[in-house]
């Protein structure tokens, strides 16, 4: 990229990009300029040139946009957390709606029978797991704790934020006030925030052992935070509560009766209350009966296999990491559901001599990483199953998985829909539902 020093130039806002930049076209190049909105009439610095767009930046808006609101996070535009703050969240819908179903047209070449109404939940302290950067900054004279800088990869200069749920959203001054008091306090480059329903745990990788001294400050923390501190000298293996045994963390889903117990490193849905939601519409959706055998893939915790197994006849669960599978286990007899099966397979590999594959299902629910389900597919459309739910956290993936179904399973795409659970960010939640 070619960077650039040039005046300022008027210009109008046309479309938003799948990063949330505003989309000017000047002399039939496309300008990207972060911050502004379609209709908006802008005036605008160029700063990096490419070869088929230039990169701005947003100097003063003329003629601003009906969905334009005040960002309430102070930190909005120096912090990467978020890039939509300026846009009202039913106008974050619609755009986020937009992409899913040009991607399904484009990339799958397939559209929904019917859209489904955006699922919704707070648009503000909904986020319970973070990663947070750490750094101690000598020329400033403190230590950081933050998300990285939107544009650099530095830890942005926070002291607070708006999405992470309480207590987590206001510890970063006293995580930074903490840490500079450590004897490592250059060797813990992160924290991991896991806000439980019973405790907010911070993982402190920590790359050298906390002196005596370091671990009464800790201590002195926890108590005075009402946090759990786990320390994490190597890989996740080695994380460790501060004080010893500890009570496992759990979150609850009230409409199934159902605790679920995790690790602090465990993947867990980001959005709490809307993953309560999407728990309870993906059941309904599929719609299984107590005839039914279900087959969950990817189903780490068992965040919908333990729900769909209060309504299916049987459950099977299949996870990559046993780890989580072992956990997957655990929480069904914590909640007493003895019809489920859990097993650990390799859902991105060879699955020809996995047993699992060979029973049928009458139901499949699918919940990919953002790689999506391709490998996995051939099973899904030989298990027999009438109905699909397929929760996707990219909606390129969904769509090619989207056409694949289609076009050589014999399925139909019966609706689709986006959810909101990274409100402020660019990251498109979707949920599709496929029959045969």
């Amino acid at each position: 990229m070619k960077r650039l020093s040039v005046a300022p130039e008027e210009a109008d806002i046309v479309d938003l990009s799948h990063e949330a930049k505003g989309v000017a076209r000047v002399d039939g190049k496309a300008v990207f300029v972060a911050d502004s909105l379609p209709g908006e009439r802008v005036v605008m610095r160029r700063v990096g040139r490419h070869r088929r767009y230039d990169e701005a930046v947003l100097e003063q808006v003329l003629r601003a946009s009906a969905d334009r609101v005040p960002a309430e996070c102070p930190h909005f535009g120096l912090c990467g957390g978020c890039a939509l703050q300026h846009l009202a969240p039913a106008a974050q819908l619609a755009f986020k709606q937009a992409q899913l179903i040009e991607n399904l047209a484009r990339l799958g070449d397939v559209e929904p029978g019917r859209v489904l109404d955006p699922l919704t939940g707070p648009v503000w302290a909904y986020r319970r797991r973070a990663r947070l950067g750490v750094k101690l900054v000598p020329k400033k004279g403190r230590v950081l704790v933050g998300f990285r800088e939107r544009s650099a990869p530095y830890v942005a200069d926070l002291h607070e934020c708006r999405v992470l749920v309480p207590p987590a959203g206001a510890l970063m001054d006293p995580l930074a006030a903490l840490v500079a008091k450590l004897s490592i306090a250059a060797r813990m480059p992160q924290v991991e925030v896991a806000v439980a329903d019973n405790a907010c745990a911070l993982v402190l990788r920590v790359l050298d052992e906390p002196s005596a001294a370091d671990l009464d400050l800790l201590a002195g923390f926890e108590r005075e935070h009402a946090v759990r501190i786990y320390l994490q000298p190597g890989g996740i293996e080695t994380i460790r509560p501060l004080g010893g045994a500890v009570e496992p963390l759990h979150y609850l889903l009230p409409a199934f009766g159902l605790r679920i117990e995790f690790e602090p490193a465990d993947f867990i849905q980001v959005n709490g209350a809307l993953n309560e939601a999407m728990v309870s519409r993906a059941v309904d959706l599929l719609d299984p009966g107590p005839g039914h055998r279900v087959l969950d893939l990817f189903c780490g915790l068992g965040n919908f296999s333990l729900p769909l197994a209060t309504r299916a006849g049987q459950v099977v669960g299949i996870e990559g990491e046993q780890g989580l599978v072992e956990r997957a286990r655990r929480n069904a007899v914590l909640n007493g559901l003895a019809n489920t099966a859990f097993y650990a397979s390799n859902l991105e590999g060879d699955m020809s001599e996995a047993t699992w594959t060979r029973g049928g299902y009458d139901r499949v629910l699918l919940d990919p990483p953002r790689a999506g389900a391709r490998e996995v597919l051939p099973v899904v459309g030989a298990s027999g199953a009438a109905r699909v739910v397929y929760i996707s956290c990219h909606p390129g993936s969904l769509a090619r998985d989207a056409g694949i179904l289609v076009r050589e399973h014999g399925f139909r795409l019966a609706a689709a829909g986006v959810m909101d659970m990274f409100p402020h960010t660019t990251h498109v939640e979707a949920m599709a539902v496929f029959e045969r």
